[in-house]
């Protein structure tokens, strides 16, 4: 069987690994300049390792994924710590009891006592849960950080009112009920030695692959009567979208909604421009976060170099890149339309965060296509 993958991203090069390994043959059509799609990284200018498109983090609880990635690149554990920025105060993210001492000094101590008493020996819950409190004291501290970093880093990050936006957005970073905060609490954390490219470049060096750079799928694949056409033929194999759904679709149902990012990078010839390598800014003017890359991992290098991050719209056809699928009511309905329809046509398989509408992790977009790729055989 022929394949043809639009996306050379982790789910696309996936994909043509594992096709490839099976005998077929994988055309992969990339219109960016590189492969590797938004974990392409490289070192800078300054010698320093930067993530072109914002940091990523390997984490997982499955034992294939992380065996998968360990095949294919050398990784180094890696357990990020993240900070958030209120009130002109650092505080370490996922929130735990620091924040209580940092920002409720006097009730601190009744405070926590109060979060042990309503929640027992649960290590952690989600801010809704805490909101939604009979406890005045829980309620408090969940208020504050609701209304200090929660809600208008959503705000900011998605450009509509929070209230709109899906709930399990607010469910991805814990209030934990200890100190010694960690992002994360996968089993597996870590990173690539040499950078996520050596695992991309790996994946898709199979003699059966062949990778095509700066040509957009969309140029050249269209539907028509429930068929892949190639140009004006039907396709002699099957094509694995990873792109925008409803671009394939010529946007026929209405545009759904994605974030882009606008990235200021800068570099200072100073040994650390902040206390942590990712640090959001909840309260600050346009942008979301920052993140310095010689903390990520840490590098011995001179000087640092770190991006901020201002979101945006995304709008098809200008140079920005679609990010995050804006999950809302609304959007999800329009993307069931796409979705039912994409699941009629021949020669079509779809795959990955933007494909899908949906939010993945890494490891998450690496299980989806092993599993499609075993689907497909």
């Amino acid at each position: 069987m022929r394949y043809y993958i639009a996306g050379s991203g982790i789910v696309g090069a996936v994909l043509a690994a594992e096709l490839a390994k099976k005998g077929h043959t994988v055309q992969v059509l990339e219109r960016r300049a590189h492969a590797g799609g938004n974990v392409y990284d490289y070192n800078d200018e300054y010698g320093i390792h930067v993530h072109h498109y914002g940091p990523h983090i390997f984490h997982t609880n499955d034992d294939e994924v992380y065996r998968y990635v360990s095949d294919n690149s050398e990784l180094k554990d890696f357990n990020l710590v993240c900070g958030s920025v209120m009130d002109g105060k650092c505080v370490p993210t996922s929130f735990d009891f620091s924040s209580v001492d940092t920002f409720f000094q006097e009730e601190a101590e009744e405070i926590k006592a109060h979060i042990k008493a309503e929640f027992g020996d649960r290590a952690s819950a989600t801010v809704l849960e805490m909101l939604e409190s009979q406890d005045s004291y829980v309620r408090r501290f969940a208020d504050f950080l609701y209304e200090k970093d929660y809600k208008p880093y959503t705000a900011k990050q998605w450009g509509i009112d929070p209230e709109k936006v899906d709930r399990q957005i607010f469910k991805r970073v814990p209030i934990l009920f200890s100190y010694g905060s960690k992002y994360f609490s996968d089993k597996y954390q870590a990173m690539p030695v040499k950078g996520y490219m050596e695992f991309i470049e790996n994946l898709l060096k199979h003699p059966s692959i062949e990778l095509r750079l700066n040509e957009e799928a969309l140029d050249r694949f269209s539907i028509r009567d429930n068929q892949v056409m190639d140009g004006d033929k039907p396709l002699d194999g099957i094509l694995i979208f990873t792109g925008a759904l409803d671009e394939l679709f010529d946007c026929k149902h209405g545009k759904l909604p994605y974030r882009s990012l606008r990235f200021v990078w800068k570099h200072e010839d100073i040994d650390s421009f902040q206390d942590m390598p990712v640090v959001a800014y909840p309260q600050a003017e346009g942008f979301t976060r920052i993140t310095e890359y010689k903390k990520l991992p840490v590098q011995e290098v001179r000087g640092t170099t770190y991006a901020v991050e201002y979101p945006l719209p995304y709008k098809q056809g200008e140079a920005m890149e679609p990010y995050y699928p804006v999950l809302t009511e609304e959007s999800q309905k329009l993307f069931r339309k796409y979705y039912d329809e994409a699941k009629q046509v021949r020669g079509l398989a779809f795959a990955g965060r933007l494909a899908e509408f949906k939010y993945y992790n890494m490891d998450q977009a690496i299980r989806r296509a092993l599993d499609l790729a075993r689907e497909l055989q």
